[in-house]
């Protein structure tokens, strides 16, 4: 977290992966302990829920009863109890994960001592602002899911496979990419609202307001991040579920033993720590580089107090947290 100005406008998406990457050198213990107490959980939890939902599914295609049977109810209230637990925990360790991350790397951005019980300590004032924000993500989410899903209707409507496919196709391939380049957008947005939460005295739709302001111009590289982090995340996932999850007789499936399994599925799940770690890191260096883009740098005595004020520090009363040109 040295690098000047200068050097911060210049780095391009892989730059800001290998400082990312050098990040938990500054401070290894710190960012072992996080590691396992909230991204190994994270992970865990992205990869593993499918061993308890793939059988239901199995169950659920393979039933020859009618979907009001008592079995087949069954079978979709557990499905729905364990996409409930697993949403919860993700979006929980998710944002448990970002808030010490982003305040131990800014910690050692204002060179204040950084330990894994300050970056504890600083989660409970955090995770409020963290969570308004996540909840105008959601409500975007929401709002763009619905009008991708009305777009489609719309298509079947106007132009039915059975009557003009070649219409219907171009059509359905314009919408797709619109909704994947959207998707990438908000998770940018996402990405580096997140930071703006921790880093500046805004969060929820101002935070988001403020990361839009600070993707311009980056908003090239964004894309680059997040389509790179989600491709990783999709392709590791894959692998689990065709070299651990299916059966030997499943299509797809590897037809590994379980020694094997339990090997591959080890090493996946640490293969996602480390991508999901880089990533957490990735969003916080990234935010540096759209501030110096900007020709913005961060006040290091404001940005301490603020910091100083998640752990109960004394903070000056006419400290002002202005995050702009010094």
């Amino acid at each position: 977290m040295d690098l000047q100005l200068e050097e911060l406008q210049s780095l391009g998406a892989a730059d800001v992966l290998r400082e990312s990457a050098a990040i938990p050198r500054a401070s290894p213990r710190t960012f072992a302990i996080l590691t396992l107490t909230l991204v190994f959980p994270l992970s865990f939890a992205i990869l593993v829920h499918s061993l308890f939902t793939h059988p239901i599914f199995l169950h659920l295609e393979q039933s020859p009863t009618s979907p009001s049977s008592s079995s087949s109810s069954s079978a979709w209230s557990l499905l729905m109890f364990y996409q409930f637990i697993y949403m919860l925990f993700l979006f929980t360790f998710s944002l448990l994960s970002t808030s010490s991350i982003v305040f131990t790397v800014a910690s050692l951005y204002a060179a204040k001592p950084v330990s894994f019980s300050h970056s504890i300590h600083a989660i409970r004032p955090i995770f409020p602002r963290l969570f308004r924000t996540f909840l105008w993500i959601t409500l975007l989410m929401v709002l763009y899911n619905l009008a991708f899903f009305t777009c489609l209707l719309l298509l079947l409507v106007i132009a039915s496979p059975s009557r003009d496919s070649v219409v219907f196709l171009l059509g359905l391939s314009l919408l797709l990419a619109v909704f994947i380049a959207c998707h990438v957008l908000i998770s940018a947005l996402w990405h580096i609202a997140s930071v703006v939460s921790v880093l500046e005295p805004v969060c929820g739709l101002e935070a988001i307001r403020k990361a839009r302001q600070l993707l311009r111009g980056r908003a090239r590289m964004a894309a680059i991040l997040v389509t790179g982090y989600l491709s990783a995340c999709g392709l590791i996932g894959w692998a689990f579920r065709a070299l651990v999850v299916k059966g030997p007789s499943e299509v797809g499936s590897f037809g590994l033993g379980v020694p094997a399994k339990i090997v591959v599925g080890g090493a996946l799940v640490a293969i996602l720590v480390l991508v999901n770690l880089v990533a957490l890191l990735a969003q916080s260096v990234f935010y540096y580089v759209c501030k110096s883009y900007h020709h913005q740098s961060i006040d290091k005595i404001a940005l301490c107090d603020h910091l100083g004020g998640y752990l109960g520090e004394y903070v000056p009363l006419k400290s002002s947290i202005q995050m702009e040109v010094i």
